[in-house]
């Protein structure tokens, strides 16, 4: 894994960032949030769309926007999922999408920057920090049956948040002896995004595999 040199260059700042698009199935949101004050109860979601504007020589220009598909849910056990789906935690019925969209704030690091982002869940907004690594670049081949199509560039991130889930609606809750509570109001959220280039999704051909759900 090479890490990108990173440098401004205020004179190329008019430039249109090359844009990426998000591989939605090595593409995660996940959460983790405490239950009955002893132990961790994990959820997934998979498929999640969206899309990268970055250029290495101007990171803190950076802007990626994405859409979580609410319904679809996992944490390994069905009566839980149906019950985090209801109206007492995402009410999917009403609110199939969780968004967000936001930006690199801050450079930390070789590999580390800091970021805001607009989280939409239950159709409230709020603004959330977030801690962001680079993960890697690499170039892979294409392959359509026998034939390789070309090589896609390859990008990867992880991005970690901490919410209040009250903040979003989400305030369904149970006590229990010791004044203890069935769910913590502290949630953690961790985004692994991997994602391609767009100009080598079009030179490839790939682009049609994307397009419907990402669209130009």
């Amino acid at each position: 894994m090479s890490t990108p040199e990173l440098r401004d260059d205020p004179s190329a700042s008019a430039a249109p960032l090359p844009s990426w698009t998000f591989e939605p199935g090595h593409t995660e949101a996940g959460f983790r949030a405490r239950h009955m004050m002893v132990t961790w109860v994990h959820g997934l979601f998979k498929d999640v769309h969206g899309k990268l504007y970055l250029d290495w020589e101007r990171p803190l220009e950076a802007s990626f926007s994405g859409a979580i598909d609410a319904t679809k849910l996992w944490t390994g056990e069905p009566d839980r999922d149906a019950h985090l789906r209801s109206a007492d935690f995402f009410d999917v019925e009403h609110h199939p999408k969780i968004a967000f969209t936001g930006g690199l704030t801050e450079r930390t690091g070789d590999n580390a920057f800091k970021a805001l982002a607009n989280l939409t869940i239950r159709g409230v907004t709020r603004q959330v920090p977030m801690d962001v690594n680079y993960l890697g670049q690499w170039k892979t081949p294409f392959w359509v049956g026998d034939e390789n199509k070309g090589l896609l560039t390859r990008i990867g991130f992880e991005a970690k948040t901490r919410i209040n889930r009250h903040d979003f609606g989400v305030s369904w809750q149970d006590n229990i002896p010791g004044g203890g509570v069935v769910v913590s109001n502290e949630i953690e959220v961790t985004l692994d995004i991997e994602a391609l280039l767009d100009a080598d999704l079009r030179a490839t051909g790939a682009i049609e595999y994307y397009r419907a759900d990402n669209p130009e």
